[in-house]
């Protein structure tokens, strides 16, 4: 599974998020430097022969949906991102986002309960 590009992600977003959809309905999701319907739907092919997208055929029509699922797509690149920037260490990942003030010692606490109690829901 190869990394995609920013556009690339984003439409993957777009069609995760609708499960299913034909490329004006991902075009019309997309609200910043919305690209032109024919570049849009070369992304979306390039992203058919990535194997990250396939597509239900109406006629001369597509309708395209994900082929890789977010969690599938998520765990390779934190791992990956996990890997190349703090270490492969989670507590070098963690201790960053505490420095930045971007996770609070409550959600540390809930972290802390999830792995102490693994089978718990919440």
């Amino acid at each position: 599974m190869q990394k995609l590009t920013n556009k690339e992600e984003e439409i993957m977003h777009i069609l995760w998020k609708l499960k299913k959809a034909f490329v004006k309905e991902i075009q019309a999701e997309i609200t910043e430097d919305q690209p032109h319907y024919n570049t849009l739907s070369t992304i979306v092919r390039n992203l058919e022969e990535k194997g990250f997208v396939s597509h239900n055929a109406f006629g001369n029509t597509h309708q395209y949906y994900p082929a890789v699922t977010l969690e599938a797509y998520s765990k390779k690149y934190m791992n990956t991102a996990i890997d190349n920037y703090f270490n492969s260490s989670y507590k070098n990942m963690v201790s960053f986002f505490a420095k930045e003030e971007k996770i609070s010692a409550d959600e540390l606490r809930e972290i802390l309960a999830m792995i102490e109690n693994p089978n718990e829901k919440k």
